[in-house]
Formats: structure tokens, sequence, C-alpha cells
């Protein structure tokens, strides 16, 4: 077993060993109420629920990625965040039946798209950026948090623009603020590596911010050439992706 492989099965467990967990129920925490979001009968199934310590994950193992995941942001935090050290050690999560991991490997293949061979990121869904400090930091780089995203589309749209505005507005909201982040599937379907990971068509973040009880989403195409558009209404969200994310809430557009 190379090295790598041996690294990620350790740091795994080590983060796991004390408050990660696998039940919803200990991070209610991070959803409105403590309801977690209602799902369509399309979203991707074998789902499994993931605790860790800033963010929380419904993890599906069709897909073998994200559903969905929510993280509770505030001023504190974020500017916890800004002097933690990226540490890009990526690992396959030990909690998910091996059959239903996203593999290390699964992100060194490529796809051929209209003539042209294209490498995905292992694109965050809880930001690295983020974190807190170092133990969030690390658990952020849980495959169980990565979808294959365009190499691109991470680096510029999706970086500097959605995760970018979010962060800047959660710095001047008066508390917490919620924050959806996932992944949406569109046929013809298409996959990554050995395990077949989904890669995904479009990209969302809601934002809901409880003091003001104003929701809106980004939405972003997959692709390395994607440009910013002005943010959708949750209604339209919710329309698209069959995810009523705020079960108990009204939220205004």
């Amino acid at each position: 077993m190379a090295w790598h492989r041996y690294f990620s099965i350790i740091v795994g467990w080590l983060l796991l060993s004390t408050s990660a967990s696998a039940n919803f129920s200990t991070c209610s925490q991070y959803f409105i109420h403590g309801t977690p979001p209602k799902l369509s009968a399309a979203s991707p199934g074998r789902q499994r629920e993931l605790c860790f310590d800033a963010f929380a994950v419904l993890y599906s193992g069709q897909s073998k990625t994200p559903v969905y995941v929510v993280e509770k942001l505030n001023k504190a935090q974020l500017l916890d965040a800004k002097g933690e050290r990226r540490t890009n050690r990526f690992y396959e999560e030990a909690r998910l039946p091996y059959a239903d991991r996203s593999q290390l490997s699964d992100y060194k293949d490529q796809l051929w798209i209209n003539g042209t061979a294209q490498r995905f990121d292992r694109g965050h869904m809880a930001p690295a950026g983020d974190m807190p400090d170092a133990r969030t930091m690390a658990q952020s780089f849980s495959l169980s948090n990565m979808v294959p995203q365009a190499a691109e589309n991470n680096r510029g749209v999706w970086a500097k623009q959605v995760e970018k505005s979010t962060r800047n507005y959660v710095m001047r909201a008066a508390g917490d603020v919620y924050v959806f982040t996932g992944p949406v599937f569109a046929t013809p379907l298409k996959t990554l590596g050995s395990g077949q990971v989904w890669v995904p068509k479009y990209l969302y973040k809601l934002v809901y911010d409880p003091a003001t009880k104003r929701a809106w989403a980004h939405w972003v195409e997959n692709t390395n050439d994607a440009k910013a558009i002005g943010p959708i209404t949750y209604a339209e969200l919710v329309r698209r992706t069959g995810i009523e994310f705020l079960p108990e809430t009204r939220p205004m557009n």
C-alpha cells in the first residue's frame, strides 16, 4: 500500500476519534430549528449523515459525492479562519463503506469532453477557507466533502466570486448565517475514475440569514468557462434541485 494511502487511513481515523460522528442528531445546530432539508425522490441514494466539527454532510454512496453540505458561519469564525494554514491533505472517508467511498485515485482520472481531455479538482463544498482551526481545516479535506469540479471553475468563478461574496456577506451579518452547498446532476451522466464518481452539471450555494429572513442562491455551471450570474431565489433553487432546504422557514427572497 502506498504511503499516501496509509496517510489517508491514519488521518481519517484520527479526525474521527472525538466529535466527528455519523448521525445528524449530534450536529443539529447546523440546521434551522434543528430540521434537515427534505429531499426529493430523485436525490441520489445510499445516503449517510456525517457530522464534522464545522459542517455536516449528507453523502450519497450512489454518486460518491455529497447530496449537500451545510455550514453555520459567523464573523468570529471567519476571522479565526483567516490565519489558518491550508493543509491540502485529502483523505478517504473512513466512516463510509469501502464500496461507497470516493477514492483518491478516482480524481487522477480525466474525461474527454468535446474532444479535449479534462481533469477535475477535488472541489470543496464546505470551503477550507471557512475553517477556523487546524482540526476543522484537516476535516474539510475528507473526500466526502468533495465533488469533481472543473479546475478553472474551482479556482476562478467559484472561489473568487461565489465563496468570496458569501464570506463578505457573513462578515457584515448581525449573527449566524446558514450556508448549503451542493451538486446537481443531469443526463447524460458523466462519471470519473474506476469508482464512477458522478460529475455535477451545476453547483449551488444557498445563503440564509435568520436575522433578515432573506435567502438567495448562487448557481454555476460546472465548466471551466462558466460565468457568475445574478443570484436566484430560494423558490427557484428548490424547483431546480427538488430539495426543501428550509422546511420550517419562510425565507424572503
